[in-house]
């Protein structure tokens, strides 16, 4: 079992200085807005993908008036202690180690340490635009695989030079052609792997995905999720250079796995045009649910679940169904967010749980 026992924050967000020490699997957060409970599960989550949830900027993650943070976490999987330290000095330099031992690539952390996180705005995972529902895929398979980070990695590099190449006015035309040549083929080799990854993860997360709905909404409904990517129907190395002519009028690269979608359907309809706000939101805990059961399955342990003011967004049925599904048989740590601690208190007794109760 993977367990966070520990965590201290110095200059992180609204924390100056501050230490918690967890000794359940389920942990309840209770504060009014504004006194840090999210922050504090930001933290949790930076400790184990090496940055924030909501942000992309490590400096807006500092304290007003701080030069940089310090995160000290002490995890232990299967009894093991792992004691995690996290600088971020400043002019984006970071520094993490793990048991005193730097590492010499982030990427090699992510996935150590498993970590889902459901916050409210994921609602946009099912309402909003493709690139939310591509970042979901991507964090997944990031911690499913660590030679998926680096394609991804590599890919996006390619693709930022490629998309600056289109939109050059000074340059020969034979020279930007050349130069596409060899942007084409950089593209191809990661373009493929991260699609056939996308591929096999989505036929995996199907089965999960109705299993979750159904137990969270207590219906027979039928969902489904199906990827859409032009790779399916040929390879990108065959595109590239078919919609090259496009590519330049429009100044972007218009094929590829940045194009990539999750559809999803109810009893075989859009879902987003048919769905009401219980379904939607039963999707969404869904989605992270399977999320969840995908990564205990590969990793052979669960990872650690954080529930960020989930009482405010789901119906205190649909509440019941999902707390007993990740409380009672996930097997993980679980940490939840509430302003009210009555109603955290209620629902531990209610459920049978015996959790700790951390009032902020």
């Amino acid at each position: 079992m993977l367990q966070l026992t520990d965590i201290q924050l110095t200059g992180f967000k609204n924390y100056g200085s501050g230490r918690f020490h967890f000794t359940s699997p389920v942990i309840g957060i209770c504060g009014l807005n504004g006194r840090g409970k999210t922050n504090l599960l930001d933290a949790i989550y930076f400790c184990c993908l090496t940055r924030s949830y909501f942000t992309a900027s490590d400096a807006s993650c500092t304290r007003f008036g701080e030069p940089g943070f310090r995160l000290e976490a002490m995890f232990e999987l299967n009894r093991d202690p792992m004691k995690l330290v996290l600088v971020y000095r400043g002019q984006q330099r970071k520094e993490i180690s793990m048991n005193d031992v730097p590492y010499e690539k982030f990427s090699a952390h992510v996935g150590r340490l498993p970590m889902v996180m459901i916050a409210p705005d994921d609602i946009e995972l099912v309402n909003g635009a493709a690139e939310l529902r591509r970042r979901f895929l991507d964090t997944v398979l990031c911690q499913l695989d660590p030679s998926y980070l680096q394609y991804l990695i590599q890919y996006n590099k390619v693709l930022q030079q490629r998309n600056s190449l289109l939109k050059s006015d000074h340059l020969p035309s034979h020279d930007i052609h050349q130069l596409l040549d060899a942007y084409d083929q950089q593209l191809a080799e990661p373009g493929a792997k991260i699609y056939t990854s996308r591929k096999a993860f989505c036929t995996s997360l199907i089965p999960f995905v109705q299993e979750h709905y159904t137990g969270i909404a207590g219906t027979s409904e039928q969902v489904t999720v199906t990827y859409i990517s032009q790779l399916h129907e040929k390879p990108l190395s065959d595109w590239l250079p078919q919609t090259r002519q496009k590519d330049l009028a429009i100044q972007r690269t218009s094929t590829g796995i940045h194009r990539d979608e999750l559809q999803f359907n109810l009893n075989g309809q859009p879902f987003r045009g048919i769905a009401s706000q219980g379904q939607r939101k039963s999707l969404l805990f869904a989605l992270k649910l399977a999320e969840y059961d995908l990564l205990k399955q590969q990793k052979g342990f669960a990872p650690i679940l954080l529930l960020d003011d989930v009482f405010e967004k789901l119906d205190a049925s649909r509440m019941h169904n999902l707390l007993g599904r990740v409380c009672r048989t996930g097997g993980g740590q679980v940490f939840i967010t509430d302003t009210h601690e009555d109603r955290l208190r209620h629902t531990f007794a209610d459920l049978q749980l015996d959790a700790q109760i951390i009032q902020l």
